[in-house]
C-alpha cells in the first residue's frame, strides 16, 4: 500500500491529489481527533487561591500524610472512606486553602525571610539535636525522608511556614482577654458542689427470666447490623525492608566495638545538664560590689530581690554546656559545684553573675548495653545495600508471570500468608493477625481485587511491601443460630438496663417529692456515698457524664462562686485559654476575608479524582 501511495505522487497530479488529501486529513484531525485529544488532557489542579495553585499531587500528598498521621492516633488501618466519615479529605482542602491564601498576602506585603534564618531556626530545634545539643544531620535527613521532601524543597516549606506565622503573630499580637470575662469564667470553673448518691446495682433490676427463642428471634432480626460479618480478605503479604534483612549475628564483636566508639558521644552519652540562675548588671562595678556582696554570705536570692528581680527574671533553666546561650557563661558555670556562683562574666548584656542552682549528672552507656543494638544497626546498614537488587529480582520474577509468593522465593525469600483478615487486621476469631506493616498494608489491600498485579508499597525506610488479593469473603448477615448465645446475653443486658433506668426515673420522682435517699437506696440494695468539691473541669472519680449532670440540675442551696484571688495560677491559664481562643477566631476571621479578596476557585472533579471517588 505504501509502495503504491509513493508511486502515485511521482508525477505532478499526483502529488497535487495527495497533498488535497493530507490536507484534508489533518483538517479533520482538528476538527475531531485533535479536539478529543485536548479534551482527554483533564487539568491537575486541584483548587487556584489568587495566583497560586494547589496540585492534584500536593493534595494527595497532604492527604495520605494527615492518614498516616490519624491511623497513628487511633492505632487502626482506616479506609478512604472512613477517613472522608471522620471529614479528613474536607479539612485538608481548607488547611491548604487557607495556607495558600496567607502565601498570597505575604507576597502582596513583600515579606521574605533569608535561608541563613531558617537555617539557624533548623540548627536550634529541639528534635533535630542530640543528646549533647548538637545539630543531628541524621535526623534532618530522616525528616526529609518521612516528609518526601529536598533540602530545597524544606527550605521553601520552611519559608512560606515563618511567613505565615509572622502575618499571624501580627494579627493576635497583644491580644488581651478582658478582665472581667477572665474573673467571671474563673469564678465559674471554680464553683464547687458536694452531692449524696448512689448507684443502681444490676441486682435492682430483679431477676430476668430466659427469653424465648421467638422474643430472641424477634430481637436479633431488630438488630441484625450488630452481628453482622464484616468483610473478610486472604492475601499474601512480602516485607522486603533493611531491617527485615538485617543479620545482626554476622557481625563481630570487634566491628560493633568500633561502631561503638564510632558514635559513643552522640548517641550513648548524655551529657551533664545544670539548673541555673543569672543576675546581669550592666555596670563593672556594681557587678563586682554584687560579686563582693555574694563572697561576704549574700545568697543569691537576696541578691536577686535586693535588684528587685522575681524568679522569672533569673531563671536560665536547665542547660548542657554546648546548649548554653553564651559560651562564657557554659565554661564559667559547669567549672562551679552545686550552689556555687560565678564572678562577673562579661557578655553582650552586661556583667552576668551565674548561679548552679542543681546538677543532673551525665551518663554513657556502656558497651555491653548497647552491643545488640549496635549490631543490629550495622547489620541493618549493610542489608540496606541489598534491598534494591532484590526489589529488582523480584520485580522482574512478577513481569515473568510468578505470584508475590512465587517472586520471593525465587528471591531467596518468603512471602506470609494471611487467611480470613478484616480492615483492622482481625482474623475470624477477633485476634491480632499480626499483619507485617498493617497501617500500610491493610487500606491497600480492601482497595484491590482478586488477580490485581498492584504495585509495590513504600516503606519509611527504604524498603517495599508487595502482596496479593487471593480470597474475598463480602460482609454478609450471620444466621440467628449462628449467634444464638451472644444474642441472649445482649438481650439480657438490655432488659437490666431498661429495668434500671425505670428504676432511676421512680427514685428520682419519689426524691423530687421528698424522699429520703438513705432509705431509697437502702430499697434498692445500694448505699449512699458523698462526692465533695466537684468542679465543672472534674469531680475526682466520677464519670465526667456524672459532673455535666452535677451542674446542669439546681443545687439544694445557692451556688457560690469564691473571689478570684490576684496571681491565680489557674487564672492565668483561664486568660491563656481565653486568649488562644480569641486568637483563633482572629485568624479565622482574617483569612475567611483573605479568600474573598484574593479568590478561591476548587475544581470538583480534580478533586474527586485526586480522592479515588
Amino acid at each position: 500500500m505504501l509502495d503504491g501511495m509513493r508511486k502515485a505522487t511521482q508525477g505532478a497530479i499526483g502529488k497535487f491529489v495527495m497533498t488535497i488529501v493530507m490536507g484534508l486529513i489533518i483538517v479533520s484531525f482538528v476538527i475531531w481527533g485533535v479536539g478529543d485529544m485536548l479534551r482527554g488532557f483533564s487539568s491537575t489542579t486541584v483548587a487556584k487561591v489568587g495566583g497560586t495553585t494547589i496540585s492534584q499531587q500536593q493534595y494527595q500528598n497532604e492527604l495520605q500524610t494527615s492518614l498516616y498521621r490519624l491511623q497513628r492516633q487511633l492505632r487502626q488501618a482506616l479506609t478512604p472512606q472512613q477517613a472522608r466519615a471522620f471529614g479528613l479529605d474536607a479539612q485538608v482542602l481548607d488547611r491548604l486553602v487557607d495556607e495558600a491564601a496567607f502565601n498570597e498576602r505575604a507576597k502582596a506585603l513583600g515579606l521574605n525571610i533569608s535561608d541563613a534564618t531558617i537555617a539557624e531556626a533548623l540548627r536550634n530545634d529541639p528534635g533535630l539535636k542530640t543528646a549533647d545539643g548538637q545539630f543531628d544531620r541524621v535526623k534532618f535527613d530522616s525528616y526529609l525522608r518521612d516528609q518526601g521532601l529536598s533540602e530545597r524543597g524544606f527550605f521553601a516549606e520552611r519559608r512560606d511556614f515563618y511567613l505565615r506565622g509572622q502575618i499571624q503573630y501580627a494579627l493576635v499580637n497583644g491580644l488581651t482577654p478582658p478582665k472581667p470575662l477572665v474573673d467571671a469564667l474563673q469564678a465559674t470553673r471554680s464553683q464547687t458542689r458536694e452531692i449524696a448518691y448512689f448507684q443502681l446495682p444490676p441486682a435492682a433490676a430483679g431477676e430476668i427470666s430466659p427469653a424465648s427463642d421467638e422474643t430472641l428471634k424477634t430481637y436479633f432480626a431488630d438488630h441484625k447490623a450488630q452481628w453482622r460479618a464484616p468483610e473478610l480478605r486472604s492475601f499474601d503479604e512480602l516485607v522486603l525492608t533493611p531491617s527485615t534483612l538485617a543479620k545482626p549475628d554476622s557481625v563481630t564483636d570487634e566491628e560493633a566495638q568500633a561502631q561503638y566508639e564510632k558514635d559513643k558521644d552522640s548517641k550513648y552519652t548524655v551529657a551533664e545538664k545544670r539548673k541555673l540562675q543569672q543576675i546581669v548588671i550592666q555596670n563593672e562595678a556594681e557587678a563586682n560590689e554584687a560579686d563582693a556582696k555574694i563572697k561576704g554570705g549574700l545568697s543569691f536570692e537576696d541578691l536577686a530581690k535586693a535588684r528587685n528581680l522575681g524568679a522569672a527574671d533569673i531563671d536560665l533553666g536547665e542547660t548542657t554546656k554546648a546548649g548554653a546561650f553564651d559560651a562564657a557563661i557554659g565554661e564559667a558555670a559547669f567549672a562551679l559545684p552545686e550552689g556555687g556562683v560565678s564572678g562577673p562574666i562579661k557578655g553582650p548584656f552586661g556583667f552576668t553573675l551565674v548561679h548552679v542552682v542543681g546538677i543532673t549528672p551525665g551518663s554513657v552507656k556502656p558497651f555491653e548495653a548497647v552491643k545488640d543494638a549496635v549490631k543490629q544497626q550495622i547489620a541493618t546498614g549493610r542489608a540496606s545495600e541489598q534491598v534494591q537488587a532484590l526489589h529488582d529480582k523480584i520485580e522482574d520474577a512478577k513481569a515473568s508471570g510468578k505470584s508475590v509468593a512465587e517472586a520471593a522465593r525465587a528471591a531467596g525469600l518468603e512471602a506470609r500468608s494471611y487467611a480470613n483478615v478484616d480492615r483492622q487486621g482481625r482474623n475470624a476469631d477477633g485476634q491480632d493477625a499480626g499483619v507485617a506493616a498493617k497501617e500500610l498494608v491493610l487500606p491497600a489491600v480492601f482497595a484491590s481485587d482478586v488477580g490485581v498485579d498492584d504495585e509495590a508499597l513504600s516503606t519509611k525506610d527504604k524498603g517495599y511491601v508487595w502482596f496479593a488479593v487471593t480470597k474475598i469473603d463480602p460482609a454478609h448477615d450471620r444466621a440467628f443460630e449462628d449467634v444464638k448465645d451472644k444474642v441472649a446475653e445482649s438481650w439480657r443486658l438490655d432488659e437490666i438496663a431498661k429495668r434500671l433506668t425505670a428504676k432511676a426515673e421512680e427514685t428520682v420522682k419519689a426524691l423530687d417529692a421528698g424522699g429520703d435517699i438513705a432509705e431509697l437506696a437502702k430499697q434498692a440494695g445500694a448505699e449512699v456515698k458523698t462526692a465533695k468539691d466537684i468542679k465543672r473541669t472534674g469531680g475526682g472519680d466520677l464519670p465526667g457524664e456524672v459532673v455535666t449532670a452535677v451542674f446542669g440540675v439546681g443545687p439544694n442551696t445557692a451556688d457560690t462562686f469564691p473571689p478570684v484571688a490576684a496571681g491565680d495560677p489557674e487564672a492565668a491559664g483561664v486568660e491563656d485559654q481565653l486568649k488562644k481562643e480569641m486568637s483563633s477566631e482572629v485568624v479565622e476571621q482574617y483569612v475567611n476575608g483573605l479568600k474573598k479578596e484574593v479568590g478561591v476557585t476548587i475544581d470538583r472533579k480534580v478533586l474527586q479524582g485526586a480522592e479515588g471517588g
